[in-house]
């Protein structure tokens, strides 16, 4: 069983002035993370498992976000 789960709601503080939307990609199991990393320090704040293109609209539209970038 994954250590993630998809929120029902937008559980994770989100303020676009202090963090980005991110999805990391690891390059060795192709697994993907939505979350957001503080623009401050670089922190990362995993939000979800991103499996699909459903799973990746689902966290832009609970978080109101068009552009997600990815990092690997």
């Amino acid at each position: 069983m994954s250590k993630f789960r998809i929120p029902k709601t937008n559980s994770v503080p989100y303020d676009s002035e202090k963090q980005i939307a991110v999805i990391k990609c690891s390059i060795c199991t192709g697994e993907q993370v939505a979350g957001f990393k503080s623009k401050e320090d670089g922190h990362f704040t995993e939000v979800m498992l991103i499996r699909d293109a459903k799973d990746l609209e689902m966290f832009k539209k609970m978080y109101k976000v068009t552009e997600v970038k990815k990092e690997y």
